[in-house]
């Protein structure tokens, strides 16, 4: 009777992430096929793996969920959470980096609009 309780609680668990599944299918399968458009060019190249190992983990993670759903199995369970978890920090690292790269560049820009209104004064105007 408990193992009935524990696959019932596990159900209940999972449900909105097996609910999701397709979901998630659709945007690990789109952040695969960004990445692999990514490689195409030289610069991003460097990138490229980042959206496609974050895409497998998603979809890595939405066959879990229905495994888990299914089954009931705690292991899979762990699966699952493990992967959404992996998923999380490659975008919560992958954010963070572009808001550093999108701060320099705003700092960068207005040093060198500055460095050229300051220019300017001396063209005798």
């Amino acid at each position: 009777m408990e193992q009935g309780n524990t696959q019932a609680g596990l159900r209940d668990l999972i449900e909105p992430p097996h609910r999701g599944k397709v979901w998630m299918q659709l945007t690990g399968g789109k952040l695969i096929l960004s990445g692999i458009v990514t490689a195409l060019s030289i610069v991003g190249l460097v990138v490229a793996w980042i959206p496609i190992w974050a895409g497998v983990v998603l979809m890595q993670a939405a066959g879990s969920a229905g495994r888990v759903y299914t089954s009931g199995d705690p292991g899979e369970m762990k699966v699952a959470m493990g992967k959404l978890k992996t998923y999380f920090t490659i975008f919560g690292v992958l954010l963070l980096i572009y808001l550093i790269l999108a701060v320099g560049g705003m700092v960068i820009g207005m040093a060198g609009m500055s460095g050229m209104m300051g220019g300017m004064g001396g063209m005798g105007m």
